[in-house]
């Protein structure tokens, strides 16, 4: 996550030769099938900019494409595709030291976060996260900057599948008001943040400009329950991050997101207040 919170940066290209291998294997068998990207498409649920996308190997498949792709494939290509799919993993691309943090986001039955830099990786739109690489210091190469692009729009697919998950993040208004990359960066992150917190399980609550009573000095953290019913905490700063086992840590952490989430704006006076300012850009 380092400043841009949300997955961190790897600056060794690592990410692309898996994906690319996939797409290939999924390309080979939709063209043996006889069918083109629009006619495979519809048939496993997904459109056909975003199957190209996958052949090219500039996304991550999703989990289910595998089982939908079986009824049109047959076994026998299902069978080849999912082995191509064993050497898939959405941690290739993200900085060693989130990885362990990405494994235990992409089991957790909630997830709750507090940004007071950025707005959360999870939440932010393809538009967004380019700001936020292209200011990454030393600079990226045009093919990093692709790379960690693919790696956190991956991650992003956690909110669609896991739909029993609880997502919880709590962003400062202030993030919304910088205006980071513009009006219309603004506007588009404005507008993603209206459509992602429709889902049913997801929750965005905005902490006002002005809050007297704030439990969120100590800066940014994210928890995460794991299927077993352990907590866990995680921090970040400059090109490092803690992950956080210790239950009396963890503990107080669970506090003062508690305190927090009964500080803020709700989730409805949060989409009016979302929908306000994406009316007087």
């Amino acid at each position: 996550m380092t400043a841009d919170s949300g997955g961190g940066t790897n600056h060794e290209p690592e990410m692309s030769d898996s994906l690319k291998t996939f797409g290939a294997v999924l390309k080979a068998l939709r063209d043996e099938s006889g069918l083109t990207q629009e006619e495979f498409a519809p048939r496993v649920r997904y459109s056909a900019h975003y199957i190209a996308k996958i052949e090219q190997g500039k996304r991550f498949p999703p989990r289910d494409l595998v089982d939908r792709s079986e009824d049109v494939l047959g076994a026998t290509g299902a069978r080849v595709l999912k082995a191509a799919a064993k050497s898939l993993t959405r941690k290739a691309g993200l900085a060693s030291w989130f990885r362990q943090w990405a494994g235990i986001e992409e089991e957790a039955l909630s997830l709750y976060a507090y940004e007071c830099r950025v707005v959360p990786g999870l939440l932010q739109p393809e538009s967004y996260i380019r700001e936020l690489f292209k200011r990454r210091l030393p600079l990226l190469s045009e093919r990093q900057l692709e790379q960690q692009v693919t790696a956190r729009l991956d991650r992003q697919q956690l909110l669609a599948e896991r739909p029993t998950t609880t997502f919880c993040f709590i962003i400062e208004q202030a993030l919304l008001e910088r205006r980071l990359g513009g009006l219309e960066v603004t506007g588009a992150l404005l507008d993603h943040l209206v459509e992602q917190g429709q889902r049913r399980n997801v929750e965005i609550q905005l902490m006002s400009l002005r809050q007297e009573d704030h439990y969120g000095f100590e800066g940014p953290m994210y928890l995460a329950e794991t299927t077993d019913s352990q907590w866990f905490g995680y921090l970040e700063s400059h090109e490092s991050s803690m992950l956080i086992s210790d239950p009396k840590a963890v503990s107080a952490m669970l506090q003062r997101y508690g305190k927090m989430r009964s500080q803020a704006l709700s989730h409805q006076a949060t989409a009016l207040l979302l929908e306000q300012m994406r009316g007087e850009l």
